[in-house]
């Protein structure tokens, strides 16, 4: 069976060689959300809400927003308003090689 690492450096030498590039990708759209925080209701509890109900969430006002690309962490940032509407500014890049560090810390 081969090696999935020698598999993709096989298929991105095969790509190369072929002269072919991966921009035609570039227009595909990703869905982008941005997380304030989390946390965990029971039933009861989601039946109670009603309007003025607050939900508290696990993170704190001051610690950075999580942006994710189709779910997945990608960057953190900080909330700012441009034009009347939320935008979020990146403060953190996910390091590509995993999520054990950051870049631009």
């Amino acid at each position: 069976m081969p090696d999935s690492d020698n598999s993709q450096q096989d298929n991105a030498e095969t790509t190369e060689g072929k002269g072919y590039t991966l921009e035609f990708l570039n227009d595909v759209p990703l869905g982008i959300s941005v997380e304030f925080g989390r946390n965990e209701l029971n039933i009861r509890r989601l039946l109670q809400l009603d309007r003025g109900s607050v939900i508290e969430l696990e993170k704190l006002a001051n610690e950075p927003l999580d942006i994710r690309v189709n779910g997945k962490l990608i960057a953190r940032g900080e909330i700012v308003v441009v034009n009347d509407k939320y935008g979020i500014r990146v403060t953190q890049i996910m390091d590509p090689e995993g999520l054990d560090g950051l870049m631009g810390e």
